[in-house]
């Protein structure tokens, strides 16, 4: 996601921040998501164990043989005592502001299935490939190696794991836990209406005209014009004749991620590889993705 220069006819018309039409699939118009599973593919059993995992439905720990996080737990005092830390403003200070921020993340993890699995979830994780920050080691050299001999983490590291302030659990360890468990208990994990692909189209050939559709680019030319790839795609500049004549442009931006880039940058922009991030935080705070491309 970020800026990309494009070579365009100079006459090429498109308005600005608007995605171009080559790179819309008309035929989905002729699509709706499932009325049987709001779009989700999923069958009703399927969809309440998934609500399970994030706390969207009825969930007890102990309906996973897991033991309900208490206030007192050292990584739950160790986050509480972080986040209170980090903005007494909000939270307040000293140990009563722990002791509440404690309170308040217990209740938020032992609602969801995804802070208590139990130990068919991990192997289901493990036999796809999952929790590598606890099954491998890191080093600059080689990378995430497996430990020797292999290691099986238990249930309550990995929920430990989860609540300890990394990355934790992201969409595909959900779906497959969900997966498995929808599998132990015989449970078609699809919508019957749509086969699990959660869209229903008005007929065959449009599915089809939908598949076989390819993407198109704008007219190609002499033309210089800057297009940001945050959306499918669309210009954020005029077209204009020279490299020049972009860079004087795109240098008086006043607004968005662009705002304060020179015009020696967007030279070195758009005579070099001709692409940058929108925009990139560090340590100097927050500036364009060209300034911190050159």
């Amino acid at each position: 996601m970020g800026r990309e220069l494009k070579r365009v006819a100079l006459d090429f018309q498109w308005p600005e921040n608007k995605v171009w039409q080559g790179y819309l699939n008309p035929h989905y118009a002729k699509s709706h998501d499932c009325p049987d599973c709001s779009g989700s593919g999923s069958s009703p059993e399927a969809r309440r164990l998934k609500d399970q995992w994030y706390g969207d439905a009825p969930f007890k720990p102990e309906d996973r043989g897991s033991t309900p996080f208490l206030p007192t737990h050292p990584a739950v005092r160790t986050f509480a005592d972080r986040n209170v830390s980090r903005s007494t403003g909000y939270y307040g200070s000293g140990e009563l502001a722990i002791q509440t921020e404690a309170q308040r993340l217990t209740d938020l993890w032992n609602c969801r299935w995804s802070h208590h699995l139990n130990a068919d979830d991990v192997a289901a994780l493990l036999e796809g490939g999952r929790l590598v920050d606890l099954t491998h080691t890191w080093t600059q050299e080689a990378g995430w190696q497996p430990k020797e001999p292999a290691y099986v983490p238990t249930p309550k590291e990995v929920n430990v794991w989860s609540i300890s302030g990394g990355i934790g659990h992201d969409v595909i360890n959900q779906w497959i836990v969900v997966g498995a468990e929808c599998k132990r208990l015989g449970i078609d994990p699809e919508c019957k209406q749509c086969h699990g692909e959660g869209t229903i189209w008005d007929s065959p050939e449009d599915r089809q005209a939908a598949e076989d559709w390819t993407r198109s680019e704008p007219p190609a030319g002499d033309g210089y014009q800057i297009w940001e790839t945050v959306s499918e795609g669309s210009p954020i500049s005029p077209v204009f004749a020279t490299p020049e004549e972009l860079a004087q442009h795109m240098a008086g931006t006043r607004w968005g991620a662009d705002k304060g880039s020179s015009v020696e940058t967007w030279l070195k922009f758009i005579n070099g590889h001709g692409w940058a991030p929108s925009m990139v935080m560090d340590a100097n705070g927050i500036q364009s993705g060209a300034d911190a491309a050159f």
